[in-house]
C-alpha cells in the first residue's frame, strides 16, 4: 500500500494499525469459536453421564479457558506485525503471558468449584463438607499465579521470588493467621463430625441460634429463627463452646422440663368427699384404689396421729404421670417423671420432665402449651393454688373484703381458696 502524498512514516503506521486490527479480529473469532466448541463438548459429556446442567461455575470455567486463546493469538501475532517496536512487542508478549497464567488460575478455581458442586450431590456431603479444603487450594493456586505473573511481567525466574519469601515468613504468618486457624478448625470440625449444614446450633455469646446454612474455610453462616444471618469465624467453633441440637433431632424426642409453682399454704390432706370427687377421673382410679389398699395396710392397728392419708399434691403428681403416660405425643420409652424441687419463696416447684415426639420448634411449642394448659386448669380440682405475686387487683379485693363479707371471691380463688 503506497500513499504518494502521505507524510513521512505514514505508510508504516497504517501497515502497523492494519496488522494489529487483523490480529485482534483473529483473536476475537478464535475466542467465539473455542467457547462454542468447548461448551458443546461439555454439555454433551454431561448429557451422556445423565447429569443436569445446574452447575453455575461450569460456564465460568469454560470462559476462563477460552480466554487463553486470544492471549496466545495476540502474543504470537504481534511478532508478525510490521514496523512494531521490539520493546512494545516484548511488553505485549509479557502481558499476554501473565494473562494466560491468570486465566489458567481462574479456570482451575472454577474447576474446583464445579468439583465441589458435584460432591454436594452425594448423600454424605452434608456431614463431610469439603468447601474449606477447596478454598485452601484456591488460595494456593492464586498465590502461585501471582508469583508466576510477576515473573512473566519482569522476565525473571519465579524461584527468585520464592527465595525472598523466607524473609517474609513472619509477615505471611501474621497476614494468614485467621486462614491457618480456620483451616485447622475446619479439619477438626469435619473429622470429628461436630457440625453439618442443616444442624441447629446455639451460641449465645455470638447471638447465634438457628440453622447452619454454609460451612466455609473462614466462616460458618447460621440463619437464626428470625431470619437474620450470623457469620461465625470457623475457629470460634473450636475455641468457644456451642450447642448442637442434632442429637435431640436424631433421637426423635424433645425434652419438656418446666415447673408449676404451687402455693404451699394450699397443700393439705384430702377429705373422703374430695377423694370421691376425684374418682370420677379414670386416670386416677387405679392410683386411688392401690393407694387405699396401701394405706389400709399401713394404718391397721396404728394410732390416729400415726396414720397416713392422701394429700392433694401427691394425688396431683399421680394424675400428671398418668396423663402423660396416656398422651399420644409423649415418648414413653424416654425418661418421664414428676417431682418436687426445693421449696422457695415462690412456692413449691412441681417439675414435669418428659420427652415428646415433635422435635421442631414450630411443632413442639403447641404440644407443650396444650399439656400445661390442661394441667393448670386441673390444679383447682385438687384444692391447690398456683403461686403468683399479688397484683393491684388482689390488694383492692382484700381492702374491700375488710368492709363486707358479701363480696364474691376473685375467679382464681373461688374454688381453691373457697375451702380450707
Amino acid at each position: 500500500m503506497d500513499f504518494t502524498f502521505a507524510p513521512p512514516g505514514w505508510n508504516s503506521l497504517v501497515e502497523t494499525l492494519i496488522g494489529l486490527g487483523i490480529v485482534a479480529a483473529i483473536a476475537l473469532v478464535a475466542t467465539l469459536l473455542v467457547k462454542q466448541v468447548l461448551l458443546r463438548i461439555v454439555w454433551r459429556l454431561l448429557a451422556r453421564m445423565e447429569w443436569d446442567d445446574d452447575l453455575p461455575h461450569l460456564p465460568v470455567m469454560v470462559r476462563r479457558l477460552a480466554n487463553i486463546v486470544p492471549a496466545t493469538v495476540v502474543s504470537r501475532g504481534v511478532l508478525l506485525v510490521p514496523h512494531l517496536p521490539s520493546a512494545l512487542t516484548t511488553v505485549i508478549g509479557n502481558v499476554c503471558s501473565a494473562f494466560v497464567i491468570l486465566s489458567l488460575a481462574l479456570a482451575l478455581g472454577a474447576a474446583l468449584s464445579v468439583g465441589n458442586e458435584f460432591y454436594q450431590r452425594r448423600p454424605d456431603a452434608g456431614s463431610r463438607p469439603i468447601k474449606g479444603y477447596i478454598q485452601v487450594l484456591k488460595i494456593i493456586i492464586y498465590g502461585g499465579a501471582v508469583i508466576l505473573m510477576a515473573a512473566a511481567l519482569m522476565e525473571r525466574s519465579p524461584f527468585l521470588f520464592l527465595s525472598g519469601l523466607g524473609a517474609m515468613a513472619a509477615v505471611l504468618m501474621l497476614v494468614f493467621k485467621d486462614t491457618i486457624l480456620s483451616l485447622v478448625a475446619s479439619v477438626q470440625l469435619t473429622s470429628n463430625d461436630m457440625i453439618r449444614v442443616g444442624d441447629w446450633i446455639s451460641m449465645p455469646q455470638l447471638n447465634a441460634d438457628g440453622t447452619v446454612i454454609d460451612v466455609a474455610l473462614h466462616t460458618v453462616k447460621v440463619q437464626n429463627f428470625d431470619h437474620t444471618i450470623v457469620t461465625i469465624p470457623t475457629y470460634k467453633l473450636i475455641s468457644d463452646s456451642f450447642q448442637n441440637w442434632r442429637g435431640m433431632e436424631d433421637s426423635g424426642g424433645r425434652r419438656i422440663r418446666r415447673a408449676l409453682h404451687l402455693d404451699q399454704n394450699s397443700v393439705r390432706y384430702l377429705t373422703d368427699e374430695e377423694i370421691a370427687h376425684l374418682e370420677q377421673y379414670s386416670l386416677l382410679r387405679p392410683y386411688l384404689a392401690a393407694k387405699r389398699q396401701d394405706l389400709a395396710k399401713w394404718n391397721d392397728g396404728r394410732a390416729t396421729n400415726e396414720q397416713r392419708r392422701l394429700t392433694n399434691i401427691g394425688t396431683l403428681r399421680a394424675y400428671i404421670v398418668a396423663y402423660l403416660r396416656e398422651h399420644p405425643d409423649v415418648r414413653q420409652h424416654m425418661p418421664l417423671l414428676v417431682r418436687h424441687l426445693q421449696p422457695t419463696a415462690e412456692g413449691i416447684p412441681l417439675e414435669v420432665y418428659c420427652f415428646i415426639q415433635q422435635t421442631s420448634f414450630v411443632d413442639f411449642e403447641p404440644v407443650q402449651a396444650d399439656i400445661f394448659d390442661h394441667l393448670i386448669a386441673m390444679i383447682p380440682e385438687f384444692e391447690l393454688r398456683l403461686f403468683q405475686h399479688p397484683t393491684g387487683a388482689d390488694f383492692s379485693w382484700a381492702a374491700l373484703a375488710t368492709r363486707t363479707d358479701d363480696l364474691p371471691l376473685p375467679v382464681g380463688l373461688r374454688r381453691a381458696g373457697g375451702r380450707g
